[in-house]
């Protein structure tokens, strides 16, 4: 017994001097490069400001807000506002499942989008053509969606269009793109890929350019033509980086595109358009019910955390790596 017990403050008294050791060169480690961690320092402040400042207002999730007596004097009225919305709220419900719907397509259809582009970008073998492409496609995402949104309603307009006048030509009636419920929701989802497919194909391509090149060269000795090369080696490479960015993808779930939405949406449209983000500028901004729009963006972040979390545990359960 007494061994035993020896063995164990043996192999405890090993493990301390280790952590000690471990704790000592990674001090060395970040003393060393002191002057690098200076550079954080503006980064940390920012998202203390605009981050993990405005943390104190949850609060008012669960308090009947008076602008009078501000956070700390409204009362405490508990999940009374969170109840309202799955309750008595009659439009929370068809918003969130719009929210769901949108969101789903932008992963269905936008998530992909990128993927295949930057395969097609690295079949290109002319670097000048290769360089021009890459340049078209990235421009759209530096346009804001209130010029886009100008852009879309002028060539999609019913009686002026020019996608409209295609149509006419063909001999079919005009199609109300941006005012029918029928067709809102497929002109939200192709107009975001458009926007920002060229800017997602970039940490593809950066992920493409570090594949050696003798695995291709070993797949052509092996007589693989390039679409095997794609399947076999370049698709694989992107595994990580797919896994990573999906996860981050599926905690946005319930961001469906405010910018985008508020600058096309009318009220022709509310009954496909209304989501979560619409509904708090609404009822925040507009009709100053701070409490209820806070019990909102409250529960989208649960619910984003969630989805995270669990999607994390899936990726890394299936041997890709994950964000944790």
């Amino acid at each position: 017994m007494h061994e035993v017990n020896a063995t164990v403050k043996v192999s405890q008294s090993i493990t301390k001097k280790i952590s000690s050791a471990k704790l000592n060169v990674k001090w060395r480690e970040y003393k060393k490069n002191k002057y690098l961690f200076f550079l954080l320092i503006p980064v940390l402040i920012w998202y203390c400001i605009f981050s993990y400042g405005p943390l104190y207002g949850i609060q008012l999730a669960f308090k009947d807000f008076h602008v009078r007596e501000g956070i700390w004097g409204s009362p405490w009225i508990g999940m009374a506002n969170f109840k309202f919305l799955f309750t008595q709220s009659p439009d929370f419900l068809i918003i969130l499942k719009n929210t769901v719907i949108i969101s789903f397509y932008h992963i269905v259809f936008g998530f992909p989008a990128p993927i295949v582009l930057a395969l097609l970008f690295n079949e290109i073998r002319s670097s000048i053509f290769k360089r021009i492409a890459q340049t078209l496609s990235y421009m759209p995402h530096f346009l804001s969606w209130v010029v886009l949104s100008g852009i879309l309603i002028t060539i999609l307009s019913p009686s002026s269009g020019v996608v409209n006048d295609v149509i006419k030509w063909f001999g079919f009636q005009p199609i109300y793109f941006i005012g029918d419920e029928s067709y809102f929701r497929f002109t939200l989802v192709v107009s975001a890929i458009w926007k920002e497919i060229g800017w997602g194909t970039i940490i593809y391509l950066a992920a493409l350019a570090s594949v050696d090149q003798q695995m291709y060269e070993a797949a052509v000795m092996d007589g693989a033509n390039r679409w095997k090369q794609t399947i076999h080696i370049t698709i694989p490479a992107l595994y990580p980086v797919i896994a990573i960015l999906f996860i981050l993808r599926i905690g946005s779930v319930l961001d469906a595109g405010f910018d985008q939405i508020l600058n096309l949406y009318s009220p022709s449209v509310y009954g496909v358009s209304d989501i979560l983000d619409t509904f708090v500028y609404r009822s925040g901004l507009q009709n100053f019910q701070f409490s209820l729009t806070t019990a909102v963006g409250l529960f989208k972040n649960v619910i984003a955390l969630c989805l995270v979390l669990s999607t994390n545990y899936i990726v890394k359960r299936m041997g890709q790596e994950g964000i944790t």
